[in-house]
């Protein structure tokens, strides 16, 4: 996979796991009788690093890499690398960011 098809496919896998969550949660919550919107953000923002993780394809790999590029002297292995965490926390931020729109766009259709 190239580069950039590697760096869309973090973003969206990043994306999706904050919205599936804050989706389903949501759900959830309508099935038990709670405040559906508060479930959704809540559980958005407490997903998004495993959203990060998830997107990566584990933690232990990512360290791995960066291992490789500060001893094995690796430099463009650890700047992709790099660019790859920033991409996958801008995906999801991107997501708990879309759930909050969710969150106000309830409020003023609600009213």
């Amino acid at each position: 996979m190239s580069f950039y098809a590697s760096v869309v496919q973090n973003f969206l896998v990043a994306f999706g796991v904050v919205i599936g969550a804050g989706i389903f949660s949501g759900i959830g919550a309508i099935i038990t009788n709670n405040p559906p919107y508060k479930a959704m953000v809540e559980a958005a923002g407490s997903i998004k690093i495993w959203a990060i993780a998830a997107s990566l394809g584990g933690t232990f790999s990512s360290f791995a890499v960066i291992e490789k590029g500060l001893f094995q002297g690796e430099v463009r292995t650890m700047i992709k690398q790099a660019i790859f965490i920033l991409i996958s926390l801008s995906g999801a931020n991107v997501g708990y960011g879309f759930v909050r729109i969710i969150q106000i766009c309830g409020g003023i259709w609600g009213k």
